[in-house]
């Protein structure tokens, strides 16, 4: 059975020049050359493998030198 990517494991497998190697996409049970919407068919089934959905985005605090100016537009 193929592997189920997760879409940030899906992302981290590209290779610098901003594709995927076949062995990976075969690993994944993806055919060469890899067919239209291959990526949004792994990222379904990954999606209907998780018990409630997918997961919600974690939640990643700004940097510690990041500095947002509040606009008051009243």
């Amino acid at each position: 059975m193929p592997d189920r990517p997760s879409p940030e494991e899906i992302e981290a497998a590209r290779t610098p020049a901003g594709g995927w190697k076949r062995d990976q996409l075969a690993a994944w049970g993806v055919s060469w050359p890899p067919p239209k919407g291959w990526k949004d068919e792994l990222i379904g089934r990954w999606e209907a493998a998780q018990p409630d959905g997918a997961p919600p985005p974690q939640h990643r605090p700004a940097p510690a030198d990041f500095a947002q100016d509040m606009l008051d537009f009243g």
